[in-house]
C-alpha cells in the first residue's frame, strides 16, 4: 500500500516536470532564420504587413476565442528579426495616443476581432482579446476619431469570460 502514493507522487513530478519544460514553437526561433525556415516551423502566416521601410510583420493570430497573436518581423532580406506576443501590455503600451493611426493598430496587432462604432461620440472602435497580466481575459479597445486617429484606449472585461447570474428572472 505505501508504494501506491510514491508511484502517484513520482507520477504527477514527471507530469509537473514534462508541463514545465514545453516552450512554444514560436519561442524556439533563432533570430536571422529565414522565412521559409519559419513557414516550415509555424506555418503560412495570415496576415503580413510592413513596418519600419524594410521590415515586414507576419502575424499569427488565434482570434476569434484566443488571446494570442505572435508577430514574426523580418530584415529587408527576409531573415528573422525576432518573434513576440503582440498582445500583451508591454506593446498596448507601445501606441501613443493622437499619433497612432488605424494603419499602425493594425500593421502592429492586426485584424480586430471585432470592430463597432458609436456615431454620437464620431468614434470607432477596435477591440482585441488579451490575457491581462497573463491572468484576467480582457478586451482592449482602441477608440479611433473620423480622421482614423487613436484617441483613447479602454480594457474591459472579456465577456466570453464573465460568469453571469441568470436567477434573476
Amino acid at each position: 500500500m505505501a508504494r501506491a502514493p510514491v508511484r502517484w507522487l513520482a507520477a504527477g513530478a514527471l507530469t509537473l516536470t514534462l508541463t514545465a519544460c514545453y516552450t512554444p514553437p514560436w519561442q524556439t526561433l533563432p533570430s536571422m532564420v529565414s522565412q521559409a525556415d519559419v513557414q516550415a516551423q509555424l506555418g503560412k502566416p495570415k496576415e503580413a504587413y510592413p513596418l519600419t521601410p524594410g521590415v515586414t510583420r507576419w502575424l499569427y493570430p488565434t482570434k476569434p476565442f484566443g488571446e494570442e497573436t505572435i508577430a514574426a518581423d523580418f530584415d529587408a532580406q527576409g531573415r528573422l528579426l525576432g518573434t513576440t506576443q503582440v498582445l500583451s501590455m508591454q506593446e498596448f503600451n507601445k501606441v501613443e495616443i493622437d499619433k497612432w493611426t488605424k494603419t499602425d493598430v493594425l500593421h502592429h496587432f492586426g485584424e480586430p476581432v471585432e470592430t463597432s462604432a458609436f456615431p454620437l461620440m464620431k468614434r470607432e472602435v477596435w477591440t482585441y482579446r488579451f490575457k491581462q497580466d497573463d491572468v484576467w481575459f480582457s478586451m482592449m479597445n482602441f477608440y479611433f476619431d473620423p480622421d482614423g486617429i487613436v484617441k483613447t484606449t479602454q480594457i474591459s472585461p472579456d465577456p466570453l469570460h464573465e460568469k453571469r447570474d441568470n436567477t434573476l428572472f
